[in-house]
């Protein structure tokens, strides 16, 4: 706004507390009031100076608007350009020339330079910033690709040559997350647009176009969910106009369902799958049995992933499609055309979701979405041109493993709002024997068979409660029974074989106490699914690794030492004109207690980690089973020596039957020696017990009792080990209560000597004599 005063300068207006100026600035100000008062967002104005120019009064007022001048962009994502603009937001009026701007940035001033840079001009000012960085955040994402971003932050990119579209993440958890990916090859793209008006006698030629274009970019495919989505489309076009399909056109659609449901195309269905809008999968699927219906001919089809036979029948039909047997008993049919495909990879394609699954969870990317099932077998698509009403398959299972609650589904593409789902109506489970599940069906259609992949998640709670308490105990009793193994050391180590066998009780409990220990860093290490839900439950291989070698490493050492005490006991029972020295003994116990458990230690890591088989991918620190069965390098020895320790029961129970009773042992090496034969006995049953419990949940793992025994005995082991190891033994507990008995067993009426074997003297003795049942 300019004002024109008709007033000539003096020296008194540079004074602002002049009559003059006073006088001068109340007239100003009136009339710039009453102009602005009329403009959107004006607060105020007032004078600022009288300064003479060369023509008159110059800059002599100033206003302030409230209404914010600058206009923001749209959101700007991490990595891209920005650009901020100062200028009039009211076209209406007329605020003259900008003769300056500055920019400023949490009160520091903008310099034009480096990623900034500041254009001018009459009426607006435009601050570009280049590589928008969060420079007031704390970076949680850096990646080469996506670029540097906080929690939350989104960032899109362009596609790889050859694509169109583009790719946006999210920030989430110090990792760019993808959350959309619209990249599409640009020939698919283009063979989807001539698709849709595709007539039937351009399929031929058109099916051999996408098959080339397909084998030609397979691995850019594969990896580009919208390129899959794109040729699902292209199939089901193609299937909407074929009445009559030939060998050569089934060849080709078959060549280029072989590269969409690979190994290498997983995380692209996974990503289809868990979007509602998209039903690709099922979509695909029906393609296929549309096409199936228009074959003409018998032939057979071999790709890599997918084996079609198309044959005629009478009466019966029996075929062995690798992994699959189909047999088709007593149909009354003559000349009847059956079509078979195999899938082996559709498992990558299929989701494996029943009738219960939960529409709710669609859209959602944490760990809840899987469903508790996973597809165990081929996925096979029977059509025939006439009803069968009973069909049986048998199905060579994926993965050995999975044995819970194996069913017998087909494809039911209505469920789920016409998403499709697996479902069980029609078909019966009949048997599950030597990997192979047998179903039988009363109808035909697309088939296989979902099993659990965990046990059930109630009975996984009940096992972590038993697991956590009983650890606790057994941790508290193994402490317990170190102190008073410390307590009691010299009043009942003054034999050699007594010495021997608390050397074997010291070394047992402590083992088992470290195992523990790991045992208890494992577990927080490895995600709980329960106390973490919807988490990433991988494992870290470098702290799980360590946890799982020294549990295994000490667990060992528990069986081992109680080989120990076996050999002991035999060594005094049977080998009675042997003589070994304490210094000797020890070298033995201790060769084997740590020796051969730290071989066997070193030798599974050897072996299995350098194929990332040492430890389970997830939920737990523990040897593999799956891949590598690690897991047999503790079960084998540890059943090995249970056996081992039996024999040795029943030799030292044969040969003490056979000798006779004698008066002349000694205390000391009667008590040691029954101790020895009860600890044994009974330790050594329990523990097998529990493992072979191990063995019977890996067998019979629908079983919630032997689930729920093996860990209440294997948690419990070190009270076990407390009670029957230490306070069974009647020294022991009369040291305790101060009570230690004399030398001469004849001074207790309750003590009654059973069996006696006698001793040849050795070199340095005159002679002694030991029994061994003191009861």
């Amino acid at each position: 706004m300019s004002i024109r005063l008709d007033k000539e300068f003096t020296a008194e207006l540079n004074d602002d507390t002049s009559s003059e100026y006073k006088e001068l600035e109340s007239s100003i100000l009136s009339v710039l009031e009453e102009q602005y008062r009329g403009i959107t967002g004006f607060i105020n104005v007032f004078v600022r100076a009288f300064r003479y120019g060369n023509y008159g009064f110059n800059n002599i007022a100033e206003a302030e608007f409230g209404r914010n001048p600058l206009r923001y962009p749209r959101p700007t994502y991490t990595n891209n350009d920005m650009a901020l603009t100062c200028e009039n937001i009211d076209e209406s009026i007329d605020v003259g020339q900008i003769s300056g701007s500055e920019w400023k940035f949490k009160g520091r001033r903008i310099k034009n330079s480096g990623r900034f840079k500041i254009t001018t001009s009459d009426t607006k000012s435009v601050l570009i910033v280049g590589q928008v960085i969060r420079a007031d955040a704390d970076f949680k994402c850096n990646d080469p690709q996506y670029g540097k971003g906080r929690e939350g932050d989104t960032s899109t990119i362009g596609c790889d040559k050859g694509q169109e579209g583009g790719k946006t993440a999210v920030c989430e958890e110090r990792v760019w997350t993808l959350k959309e990916d619209s990249c599409i090859v640009t020939e698919i793209k283009e063979l989807l647009i001539d698709s849709r008006d595709l007539v039937v006698e351009e399929v031929p030629q058109f099916a051999a176009n996408l098959s080339a274009t397909v084998q030609e970019d397979e691995t850019e495919i594969a990896n580009s969910s919208s390129t899959i989505s794109a040729i699902v489309d292209i199939l089901n076009n193609i299937a909407n106009v074929s009445t009559v399909v030939t060998e050569n056109v089934m060849k080709d659609v078959l060549v280029t369902v072989d590269v969409i449901i690979g190994d290498n195309a997983r995380e692209s269905w996974e990503v289809l799958n868990a979007n509602e809008t998209q039903n690709a999968s099922s979509e695909l699927l029906g393609s296929l049995e549309s096409l199936s219906e228009g074959l003409t001919g018998e032939f057979t089809i071999v790709t890599r992933q997918i084996e079609l036979k198309r044959t005629m029948f009478n009466e019966s039909f029996n075929a062995d499609l690798n992994s699959t047997i189909i047999n088709i008993t007593n149909t009354n049919l003559n000349n009847v055309f059956i079509t078979t495909i195999t899938f082996s990879t559709l498992n990558n394609v299929m989701p494996p979701r029943n009738s219960s699954f939960d529409p709710s969870i669609f859209n959602s990317t944490n760990n809840q979405t899987v469903p508790p099932n996973a597809i165990n077998a081929a996925v096979v698509l029977v059509k025939i041109n006439a009803s069968i009403q009973n069909v049986t398959f048998r199905f060579d299972k994926r993965n050995n493993s999975l044995t819970l609650n194996p069913q017998c589904v087909f494809w039911n593409f209505t469920l789920l709002g016409y998403r499709g789902a697996w479902d069980d109506e029609g078909c019966t489970f009949v048997s599950d024997i030597n990997n192979m599940v047998t179903c039988n069906c009363d109808h035909l259609t697309s088939f296989s068979i979902l099993m659990a992949t965990d046990i059930p998640p109630s009975l996984r709670e009940i096992l972590d409660v038993i697991t956590y308490v009983g650890v606790g105990i057994s941790l508290a009793s193994l402490v317990i029974c170190l102190i008073i193994e410390g307590y009691v050391w010299k009043a009942i180590t003054r034999n050699s074989t007594a010495f021997m066998r608390h050397v074997c009780i010291v070394n047992t409990a402590l083992s088992l106490l470290i195992a523990n220990i790991c045992f208890i860093i494992g577990a927080a290490i490895a995600k709980n699914p329960l106390e973490n839900p919807g988490e990433d439950f991988k494992v870290p291989v470098g702290p799980c690794s360590t946890a799982t070698f020294f549990m295994h490493f000490f667990y060992l050492a528990l069986f081992f030492w109680m080989l120990v005490s076996g050999l002991l006991l035999f060594y005094r029972t049977v080998m009675v004109f042997s003589h070994m020295s304490k210094s000797t003994m020890l070298a033995i116990g201790f060769s084997l207690g740590y020796g051969c458990p730290l071989i066997i230690a070193v030798i599974t890591v050897a072996v299995t980690a350098p194929e990332n088989g040492y430890i389970r991918e997830n939920n737990a620190c523990w040897l593999n089973w799956n891949e590598t069965m690690a897991l047999l390098a503790l079960v084998i020895p540890a059943l090995t020596i249970v056996f081992i320790n039996i024999l040795i029961v029943i030799v030292v129970l044969f040969k003490m039957l056979r000798r006779g009773v004698g008066d002349t042992a000694q205390s000391d090496e009667k008590h040691t020696l029954v101790v020895i034969a009860r600890c044994v006995v009974i330790l050594t049953p329990l523990f097998g017990l529990t493992w072979s419990l191990g063995v019977g949940t890996m067998i019979s793992s629908t079983n919630k009792g032997v689930h729920i025994a093996f860990a209440f005995f294997n948690s419990l082991q070190g009270f076990f080990i407390l009670v029957f190891g230490t306070l069974f033994d009647s020294k022991i507990r009369s040291i305790l209560s101060r009570k230690i008995p004399t030398s001469s067993t004849t001074s207790n009426p309750t003590r009654v000597n059973i069996y006696r074997v006698s001793e040849a003297a050795n070199s340095s003795s005159t002679g002694q004599s030991e029994s061994f049942i003191n009861i």
